[in-house]
């Protein structure tokens, strides 16, 4: 009786235990290998850069990644894949990330250090970013380089396609290529602003 019963509960805990539910996966759009910095070469002030937050359409702005179901017009949303941030959160991270490192730069978001000049302020929106997984990622991304305190500004538009081999992690990929080409599209039109 007692070898029975002890079945049983092995043989229930064993089909609880199947029906688990599966743990997302969670990505992030930072850099995984830490670009090449650009020093500052000594006795320089460093390249202060204010990085705002990213302004993406709203069904992005989410934790989910959110992708092409292979209809026209049909997107779905990942559960089982997610960003760590949501993703504006992940794309202003990944940018100031890239843009420290390209540039030199110190990034003064939320720091409170109004005494610095110049700075760049860089604002993003996200016109389009989307996903057919196993073909393509594209995006659309807008910007604009403000130098203050004089106000000049620059902007541009970064419009990319790339391959997206594989399923998520291939999307994701092409996603960190799109937020390296923005970064250093935005860290031209930085130093074009110095001169």
């Amino acid at each position: 009786m007692m070898k029975r019963s002890l079945m049983l509960l092995a043989l229930a805990a064993a089909l609880l235990n199947g029906c688990a539910s599966p743990e997302p996966r969670y990505y992030t759009l930072a850099s995984t290998a830490a670009p090449a910095a650009t020093p500052p070469t000594p006795g320089t002030q460093p390249i202060w850069i204010e990085v705002s937050p990213v302004r993406v359409p709203e069904r992005l702005n989410r934790t989910q990644l959110v992708v092409a179901d292979g209809n026209a017009g049909v997107v779905k949303m990942l559960d089982l894949s997610r960003w760590s941030a949501p993703l504006p959160d992940e794309l202003r991270d990944a940018l100031s990330q890239q843009l420290q490192a390209k540039l030199g730069a110190v990034d003064i978001y939320q720091q409170g250090l109004s005494e610095v000049e110049p700075v760049y302020r860089v604002t993003t929106e996200v016109v389009r970013l989307d996903a057919d997984p196993g073909q393509r990622a594209s995006a659309s991304i807008a910007w604009t380089v403000r130098r203050l305190p004089d106000g000049k500004v620059l902007g541009g538009r970064t419009e990319a396609e790339l391959p997206a081999p594989g399923q998520v992690d291939g999307v994701v990929n092409a996603y960190r290529q799109i937020v390296a080409a923005t970064a250093a599209d935005i860290a031209a039109g930085v130093l074009s602003l110095r001169r």
